[in-house]
């Protein structure tokens, strides 16, 4: 079958990669200008930011957006099946032929000097934006804040920082303090920030910045409460308090990502419907997503399969909490991770929850930590481990020796999206 063209346009700007990998938006600004400075001409921009459940924060606030009968394009990253996951405009999956164009229009304007594939793609999504007409548009952080790609909107409406935790400590710095600061450089001056739960060290470094730039905070547990009572979801803030449904996005951990996420909502001027919408109507692939169809679960048979792509320490921890509110059945993890990770810190709060654990190589990954060396964290965790060769060895292995088991195929979304093709 013939690649689409997209795919072809996007393998030629791999080779574009700066050969020394340095945090910057200069690249950005000389694209940009180049192609007319499309980030411009946006609807207004919600930015997110953060470490943990920026994704799932960013699909809920999407989700009642268009609860509200407005439309939003969405910029996400990684996809985890086809690019195009990457780019929704006016709510849409981007279109092939509206992709390759915006690609072609981005490869040409560039005239082959060194910019790396989030950068130019970033670019590519903002022509696309700038060209449709919607009410909002959503940006999500690739890395870091201050230095992202994402980060060229002088002013946009609302920005959003989720919890922040210890992660690419080779980019952002090697404490709390460092990281949440990069976190920050998303603030501007005078437009408000809701603030998801953060550690005292991560909150500190966020209002100073905060603070020197006249950006007022919208904190969670000061300006907005979110918390679990009785089967509901009950938020309040200064406006009032609302009686919501449980979001249907697994685990506690989402309630504060719903809290942020009805928090910005609020903040924009909506009422009740954006709000149930948000809860009730955010889809987003790979977040503990019970698998129900498709030729794994078909080798699964009589055993639940559930797809997670967190894969940090506060990732485990909140996979954990998610597996001790399901109803007990023998768990056992099919898991794949890159070797930049802290694979001891996601593994260590998983161990009491589950019964063993399968480790694979992310097929297709260069950076893939070899199966091996996942099992021997496992083992050094507690766990009982094996290897495989790939996913559906795995998910065979595990039937046969436990055919009433609970697998989740977890650690990486790089494996979560090539288990999703695989998956059909």
């Amino acid at each position: 079958m013939t690649a689409p063209t997209s795919d072809i346009i996007l393998e030629r700007m791999m080779a574009l990669h700066p050969k020394v990998m340095d945090l910057s938006l200069d690249r950005m600004w000389r694209l940009l200008d180049a192609l007319g400075n499309p980030e411009q001409s946006l609807p207004p921009v919600i930015h997110v930011a953060g470490t943990n459940g920026k994704g799932s924060t960013l699909a809920m606030i999407r989700a009642g957006l268009e609860g509200a009968g407005l439309t939003a394009h969405a910029y996400t990253s990684p996809h985890l099946a086809r690019f195009h996951e990457r780019i929704r405009v006016a709510g849409q999956l981007i279109p092939e032929p509206d992709l390759t164009a915006v690609l072609d229009d981005c490869y040409a304007a560039n005239k082959g000097a060194p910019i790396t594939y989030f950068e130019i793609t970033t670019c590519a999504a903002l022509l696309a934006f700038s060209r449709t007409p919607a009410d909002y548009t959503l940006l999500e952080v690739g890395l870091g804040g201050r230095l992202d790609a994402t980060n060229v909107v002088d002013s946009p409406r609302l920005t959003v920082i989720t919890p922040v935790s210890i992660d690419h400590q080779q980019y952002l710095g090697t404490t709390l303090t460092e990281i949440s600061g990069e976190k920050a450089g998303i603030l501007k001056r005078n437009v408000p920030c809701v603030v998801g739960p953060q550690d005292p060290d991560a909150f500190d470094a966020i209002e100073a910045r905060a603070i020197r730039l006249g950006a007022p905070l919208l904190v969670r547990g000061q300006h907005w409460h979110a918390r679990r009572d009785a089967g509901r979801l009950i938020y309040e803030d200064e406006t009032g308090l609302a009686d919501l449904p449980l979001p249907n996005l697994l685990g506690a951990h989402q309630i504060d990502n719903a809290g942020a996420a009805i928090a910005a909502l609020r903040a924009l001027g909506l009422g009740q419907d954006a709000l149930e919408a948000a809860v009730t109507r955010a889809e987003w692939p790979a977040r503990m997503q019970r698998l129900k169809t498709g030729p794994l679960v078909d080798m699964a048979e009589g055993c639940e399969l559930w797809l997670d792509g967190g894969h940090n320490p506060a990732a485990g921890e909140a996979l954990a909490a998610v597996l001790a509110s399901l109803p007990p059945r023998p768990t056992h993890l099919i898991c794949g991770m890159l070797n930049t990770k802290d694979i001891g810190g996601y593994l260590r709060p998983l161990a009491p929850h589950v019964a063993s654990l399968t480790a694979l190589s992310i097929p297709g990954e260069a950076n893939t930590l070899p199966a091996e060396t996942t099992a021997e964290h496992a083992q050094q965790a507690g766990i009982a481990s094996q290897t495989a060769d790939s996913a559906a060895d795995a998910v065979q292995m595990i039937r046969q020796s436990d055919p009433d088991a609970r697998i989740l195929i977890c650690g990486s979304l790089y494996l979560a999206g090539a288990i999703l093709r695989e998956n059909g």
